[in-house]
């Protein structure tokens, strides 16, 4: 679909932000190494350099917003799942999870090149106001949680919190191995060969029966009656 060069509506933006996310997210997951620049991602888009410079005042942003779109379209289909009339369990959630965190192509090192951009490459407004949206997006997840399992909503954020900490910090752990090779086979390499889809399933699981029994535990118990 041909893209409009002059957007006129907020539809026609929209689609012309959403053919800029698109070329990113293909020139990212072909050359993950790098950063595509402006230009290429407008040929990718077909628009003009100027054009994609009135979205994203530069590479960088163009990434963060396609991580923040990653995100959105989780939490989109993990309150969908919360707020069906069906009951959800902990394997319900981690098949979510699963196909947007830990098998989606690019996903977690986006997320961690993210993260270190936040740092020192994304002004600090901009990541203030990204981080408030996730915020809310936590919130509404949060809520839907506290439907379906024994916790509150600020213990379903937090938990969200902790489980989204445990995914990226043992890929982090993990991921480089790839690159590694038969270095990974030396004895004292060994213990960081890990099935990591297995391993954080595992993790996940542990970590959900620990906070649900903790939660329960604190609740207030019923008065007993004479």
């Amino acid at each position: 679909m041909a893209v409009k060069q002059r957007a006129v509506g907020a539809q026609d933006k929209e689609e012309r932000r959403t053919a800029i996310l698109d070329a990113v997210e293909k020139l990212y997951l072909k050359h993950p190494d790098r950063m595509a620049s402006v230009a290429e991602v407008a040929v990718a888009a077909g628009l003009a350099k100027g054009t994609v410079y009135l979205y994203f005042p530069g590479k960088e942003e163009m990434l963060l917003a396609l991580h923040e779109r990653h995100v959105a379209r989780f939490f989109a289909e993990m309150v969908a799942l919360l707020e069906g009339a069906r009951a959800a369990g902990f394997d319900e959630v981690f098949k979510v999870t699963r196909d947007h965190f830990i098998r989606k192509p690019g996903y977690l090192p986006l997320t961690s090149r993210c993260f270190a951009m936040m740092d020192r490459e994304i002004p600090l407004d901009v990541a203030i106001e990204f981080k408030k949206r996730v915020g809310q997006l936590l919130a509404a997840a949060g809520g839907g949680l506290a439907r379906h399992f024994p916790i509150s909503l600020p213990q379903g954020v937090t938990l969200l919190m902790h489980s989204y900490g445990l995914i990226v910090g043992l890929w982090q752990l993990v991921h480089p191995n790839e690159r590694l090779g038969k270095a990974m086979n030396q004895p004292a390499l060994r213990a960081l060969k890990l099935d990591y889809e297995r391993e954080v399933e595992a993790a996940l699981r542990a970590l959900w029966s620990g906070a649900l029994l903790a939660a329960k535990a604190a609740a207030p118990q019923p008065r007993k009656t004479r």
